[in-house]
């Protein structure tokens, strides 16, 4: 018989980018007494990766739960960027509703509407917290006809439709259910999530039923599996049944050896769970997220959406350059691949595959993001390899038809500059769907756009708007191939041989585009150095000194100057590459090389293309 759990509540804070999830968690945390009085507590300290705590933004999901008025309440904080959209879809699963963040600002965003349209989708209530209302140009009023507009677009029911609104600053700690009144603490939104999340259904006496959701990975105990207690109770010691509904063949029976339940940020150890309890299962080998775990008795899967395909891929490949193996400490294919496959055990979205050679790799994903943080996280770890330019994956439709990845852009920009933005996105296969005026005398653009049209577009953008433009994308499904993009229009300015780079060949260099090293940096054949004004690639001797006479002096070198070089950040080197070039990826540099170091081999396979 199936029956109410009311000592819990299981919600996900879901939002766009930006808008507050993370610290709103940090202050339900901190105002549930999980922390003691005088602990030190790191600011939004659900981001846990340093990554995501410089840039910022939450990449992985991660459970926490709290206690308010003895009611255990699960808490999931979710990530925000669409690359990282699979997590999102997922995590929606474990729990019977949301607390959707907006900021009090900038208002329903394109992520605010991808996130709510999955948990609509799921039919769970939804509580909006209008986040950062104590932002000067706040406008709350505003944001909450927006919310609701949002709202009746993704055709909400009625009761959806009818959601508490709370108003809060998850900065200073405070929630009030009234927008012209300020709170003090959060109870507000604690007691909302009381009254108006469900409690978890499930029959007790049913044979257990576990859907993993999200997978965790940890050096000592191996794969760590996350999910709901469906139906039944689990145990530990007890033995179940591993199926799949997207997988009909799948059944092992494998046995539980430790079970965990979240505690603020802490796993406790516990013997057994019920029905809702959010729990983690360790153990078990070869758990993957979308199974369930079943009694013997009655082994049946719980449905379960498929976790989306990538849409971009990239080759990681052994570093071959004159200058390998210097700065790294992980270097060989055996290191590349054993990582790789490492990183599958957690990131579902990811895909890695074996190429013709053992010194290639080729990595799929969501998008540039999801590669770039994984590029990050490899060389922080002291890895030493070199990635090609990112390039889609299409498919095919039933009539034979070349598909690609589509994207809907949603750019906000000053007015003067929406013109120039137009023109770069038609160039690159871009449609205007349409424009309107956004807050604070800002325009939006709302493009469909293929997603190759986007690889190497955003730091060109930034330049085009000055700094001011905000763009974000989501991914839209499968469209017809739109014809070819030229991405680049400036050519590469190349290192003609190897040595050291000086003042004398750098400041006769810097005459012809825009140089990305300095004098005392190593060079060899074949690296790019710098970006060349016209649309050619130059060679240059950047390592060549000045012939000295009995009347010239070495010291008049030191008169010349040199334009500061532009330091290309991991994005920008990834945007800049072209399809005959590599990045040269190391713990201390990033350098960029022609994929054919000798200049005639290099002019040989030009002329095949």
């Amino acid at each position: 018989m199936k029956q109410n759990r009311d000592d819990v509540r299981n919600v996900a804070i879901i939002a766009h980018v930006d808008h507050g999830k993370t610290t709103l968690v940090d202050e339900l945390l901190k105002q549930s007494g999980v922390f003691r009085e005088n602990q030190a507590v790191a600011e939004r300290v659900m981001d846990s990766n340093d990554i995501e705590r410089e840039r910022g933004i939450t990449i992985l999901s991660k459970n926490t739960a709290v206690t308010y008025r003895d009611t255990k309440i699960n808490i999931i904080d979710t990530p925000g960027h669409a690359d990282f959209g699979g997590e999102v879809e997922r995590v929606l699963k474990m729990v019977n509703g949301v607390i959707l963040v907006v900021d009090a600002f900038e208002g329903a965003m394109p992520q605010t509407k991808f996130v709510l349209k999955k948990a609509l989708e799921l039919q769970l209530p939804v509580i909006v917290c209008i986040n950062k209302i104590d932002r000067p140009e706040a406008r709350p009023r505003e944001v909450i006809d927006e919310v609701l507009e949002l709202f009746i677009d993704l055709d909400a029911n009625e009761d959806q439709l009818d959601c508490p609104f709370v108003f809060a600053s998850a900065k200073t700690g405070i929630a009030s259910m009234d927008i012209d009144q300020k709170g003090t603490d959060m109870i507000p939104l604690f007691e909302t999530i009381l009254n108006y999340i469900p409690a978890p259904i499930g029959d007790p006496d049913a044979g257990t039923q576990v859907l993993i959701s999200t997978i965790d990975y940890n050096e000592y105990v191996g794969r760590i599996g996350v999910g709901k207690v469906d139906n039944g109770t689990v145990k530990v010691n007890q033995e179940v049944v591993i199926v799949n509904h997207h997988d009909p063949d799948k059944l092992k029976k494998v046995k539980i050896s430790k079970l965990y339940e979240f505690d603020g940020l802490s796993k406790i150890e516990i013997k057994e769970a019920g029905i809702g309890s959010i729990v983690a299962i360790s153990g078990i080998a070869d758990i993957h997220i979308g199974d369930t775990l079943c009694s013997l008795e009655a082994p049946v899967p719980i449905a379960f959406q498929k976790i989306s395909e990538p849409t971009i891929a990239m080759h990681f490949i052994v570093n071959d350059s004159p200058l390998a193996g210097k700065e790294g400490k992980y270097i060989t294919s055996r290191h590349l691949r054993d990582r790789l496959f490492r990183e599958l055990n957690t990131d579902v979205s990811l895909r890695v595959e074996e190429t013709s050679t053992t010194e290639a790799f080729k990595v799929s994903g969501r998008g540039e993001l999801h590669l770039s943080v994984l590029i990050e996280n490899m060389r922080r770890e002291g890895f030493e390899f070199a990635v090609s330019k990112a390039e889609v994956l299409y498919k095919t439709d039933e009539a034979g038809k070349k598909m690609e990845p589509m994207e809907l852009a949603y750019i906000d920009v000053p007015e003067e500059f929406s013109g120039t933005v137009i023109e770069k996105l038609s160039q690159r296969k871009g449609e205007l769907i349409t424009m309107g005026v956004a807050s604070g005398g800002y325009t939006r653009l709302e493009f469909s756009i293929p997603a190759r049209g986007l690889i190497g577009y955003r730091g060109e953008f930034m330049t085009d708007t000055k700094g001011n433009g905000i763009m974000n994308s989501v991914f839209n499904g499968y469209g017809p191939f739109k014809g070819d993009i030229q991405y680049r229009k400036q050519g590469s300015l190349i290192a003609f041989e190897t040595g050291e780079a000086i003042t004398y060949g750098l400041f006769n260099a810097q005459e012809r585009g825009l140089l990305f090293i300095g004098p005392g940096e190593k060079v060899y054949a074949g690296m790019v150095i710098g970006q060349n004004g016209r649309g050619e690639d130059i060679e240059l001797n950047v390592c060549k000194k000045k012939q000295l006479t009995n009347t010239r002096s070495s010291s008049a070198d030191e008169a010349l100057r040199l334009t500061p070089p532009k330091i290309l950040s991991l994005e920008q080197a990834l945007e800049f590459i072209d399809t005959d070039e590599l990045l040269e990826v190391t713990p201390s540099s990033l350098r960029i090389r022609k994929k054919i170091l000798d200049p005639t081999m290099r002019k040989r396979a030009s002329m095949k293309q």
